[in-house]
């Protein structure tokens, strides 16, 4: 029986894009198939009480920068080629809300490369609606069509859903990963994953 390895992201937090990126050889090597699931990044925060890494050690300048190496050590690991967006941090809202609407479309799988690569390979400003569908066109998808379904209520209503329901089953930040119901936080928790799907 075929594994199923639940990715709950949000484009805006890096660590989503360097899990994202270390993924297809666990994927490939458990024969796991990959489940998006979107949030909002911000719903979360609020309700879990959770909050950015860069706020959570503006008083312990040694954790922040031992986090920053650790980044940069699992960077050089996986030879992932980031850039560190200047425009950081994004309000993602409106493209977490395409997300869903590209859920719905049955296009989720050619969003997140589009986006995730526009946020940490391309340095684009992905709160700025003109970015968003000029990164989705590129991607062959309609970014003017999605943006106005992103608009629409229910698309909200979904991903306020969404991230309600990731934070009752425990979810408090991305990316976060799920197999069966074990929840695993973090790009470093990568080897625990692909454990569970063995």
């Amino acid at each position: 029986m075929t594994k199923t390895l639940e990715f709950v992201f949000d484009p805006g937090g890096p660590n989503s894009y360097l899990a994202w990126k270390a993924l297809p050889p666990i994927l490939e090597r458990t024969g796991a198939t990959l489940v998006y699931r979107p949030v909002s990044l911000g719903g979360l925060f609020k309700l879990t009480g959770n909050r950015p890494p860069l706020v959570r050690y503006a008083d312990s300048p040694a954790k922040w920068a031992y986090e920053q190496l650790e980044f940069q050590r699992f960077v050089a690991a996986h030879r992932i080629p980031f850039r560190m967006n200047p425009v950081f941090p994004q309000n993602t809202l409106t493209l977490m809300r395409v997300a869903v609407a590209c859920e719905a479309a049955g296009s989720l799988d050619t969003f997140v490369p589009a986006a995730m690569a526009a946020m940490w390979e391309q340095e684009r400003d992905l709160g700025d609606p003109a970015v968003i569908a000029a990164t989705l066109d590129e991607a062959g998808l309609d970014g003017p069509a999605l943006l106005a379904r992103a608009a629409d209520q229910d698309i909200k209503d979904t991903l306020v859903a969404q991230t309600e329901a990731a934070a009752a089953r425990g979810v408090f930040g991305v990316p976060t990963f799920f197999v069966g119901d074990e929840m695993f936080w973090g790009k470093e928790r990568l080897a625990q994953v692909e454990a569970a799907l063995g």
